[in-house]
């Protein structure tokens, strides 16, 4: 009986300790289930371009942006994201400026930007240019002398009872959404400015840190003024695009995208993240596609000119929506060291005369990804090559179209081999990419290169 005892304990024991592990893997395999909320057709075809006031223009303001919107329009931008709009905290900030994601009040303008009527200006531009205007909302914590400071409660607290901040983020203070008139502030501040302004969502930082029922409550309240928002969340967790946002970052594939072109990592890397993450995301999810944004060392920097563009080349003709940050058209690499948020440092714009092929290469492949439905919304099939540690192949196909894309992630030619299918595949230009020789399977690649081929029915 003792035995017995002993055995039917131990027994509990290792059920009760497995069980949290059956409760996370059922959770994720509940959420991969489920189908991703829908997003807005313009979203799905989109070019993202995220614009950092202070830098952008010389003026450095709402009316420097508004000046060049001609500029983004030529270059195929459909949605432009403007990093926080709102004045930044004084109060233990960061560097000569601080960071604009202090944010000293959520209804008032940073007075360097310009005021509410310039940003209504450049909206209405924008929008007369069939181009979308979203903003950058930092719901998940204030800066120190932030108005919201008159209410403590809205705050997290220490055991000590004195307010506290996320992480090892000392110039900001964490908001506490289990207070519901916190909730019912934010909430009614993001009503305001697509009622006030007519922007068309919003770029959320750190999305993941605020409870996701807050950010599904709040999309309800906003889609009743307007109900063709987007929401960008800053996060890669799956339960946020169930139903409170559009889409969210490709962090796994940025990091991958590192360790490969940085690290030595495998090229096939690349698709088995991919892979895993469709494993975990709700049907359908959606991702912006990222090598380049204000946390990060420039792509120039970390992967050099021809590898920045190779990168580039990948993240056009994946699934996904892709993002172009702030001077990445002329190859800019002001920003050599990440994050350059605390200091002013202007886009050197001359430098696209040193640096032609990257004006050239975004006028090229932004107008293929809009000219081909099968790189917008095409099914993703990776094909197997002669060389996985270097090349990537795929395939994107909608309905008739389909269309042969390989990547050279690496400084080393490749000549070899990719399983598909014989045939004629004529090859889509690309600038600073030169055309060869391709008879399927057969296939020639320079280092950093990007070849597209398009399969033609006979």
């Amino acid at each position: 009986m003792k035995q017995k005892l002993h055995f039917a304990c131990t027994l509990l024991s290792a059920v009760l300790a497995f069980a949290p592990r059956l409760s996370a893997q059922q959770a994720r395999a509940d959420i991969s289930s489920q189908p991703a909320r829908p997003s807005p057709a313009w979203l799905k075809s989109g070019v993202i371009y995220e614009v950092f006031e202070r830098s952008y223009s010389p003026e450095g303001n709402f009316q420097g942006i508004t000046k060049r919107l001609d500029d983004l329009k030529s270059l195929g931008v459909t949605v432009v994201w403007l990093m926080p709009i709102h004045p930044l905290g004084q109060l233990k900030k960061k560097g000569t400026i601080g960071s604009p994601y202090a944010v000293r009040d959520y209804y008032a303008i940073n007075s360097a930007y310009g005021n509410k009527d310039d940003l209504r200006q450049l909206v209405q531009e924008a929008h007369r240019r069939q181009m979308k205007v979203v903003i950058d909302i930092v719901a998940n914590h204030t800066s120190w002398d932030s108005v919201m400071m008159a209410h403590p409660d809205f705050y997290k607290h220490d055991k000590n009872g004195h307010i506290t901040y996320p992480y090892d983020w000392t110039d900001v203070a964490a908001l506490d959404y289990s207070n519901p008139k916190l909730r019912r502030y934010m909430t009614d501040m993001l009503v305001y400015w697509i009622k006030n302004f007519d922007l068309d969502g919003y770029r959320c930082d750190v999305a993941g840190e605020v409870p996701t029922d807050f950010w599904e409550g709040a999309r309800t309240e906003m889609e009743r003024i307007k109900p063709d928002i987007m929401m960008l969340a800053e996060a890669s967790k799956p339960d946020l695009l169930r139903s409170a946002f559009d889409l969210d970052y490709s962090w796994p594939l940025m990091t991958t995208l590192n360790h490969v072109m940085m690290g030595g990592e495998p090229a096939s890397a690349v698709r088995t993240t991919i892979e895993q993450q469709k494993l975990l995301f709700p049907k359908g999810a959606l991702h912006m596609r990222i090598t380049d944004d204000h946390d990060e060392l420039r792509a120039v920097t970390r992967y050099g000119l021809t590898g920045a563009l190779a990168a580039s080349a990948l993240m056009f003709t994946l699934d996904g929506v892709p993002l172009l940050y702030n001077g990445m058209e002329t190859g800019d690499s002001t920003e050599s060291r990440a994050p350059a948020l605390f200091e002013d440092l202007k886009i050197f714009w001359q430098m696209s005369e040193e640096r032609p092929q990257f004006a050239k290469f975004y006028a090229t492949m932004i107008p293929i990804r809009k000219q081909h439905p099968a790189l917008v919304g095409g099914q993703l099939i990776w094909l197997h090559n002669s060389d996985e540690q270097h090349v990537l192949t795929y395939l994107r196909r909608l309905g008739e179209e389909e269309l042969l894309i390989a990547v050279n992630l690496s400084n080393t030619t490749f000549r070899g081999t990719v399983e598909a299918q014989a045939g004629y595949w004529k090859e889509i230009e690309l600038p600073n990419f030169p055309a060869g020789e391709a008879g399927m399977p057969a296939l020639a690649l320079e280092a950093f290169q990007c070849r597209i081929f398009q399969r033609q029915n006979q």
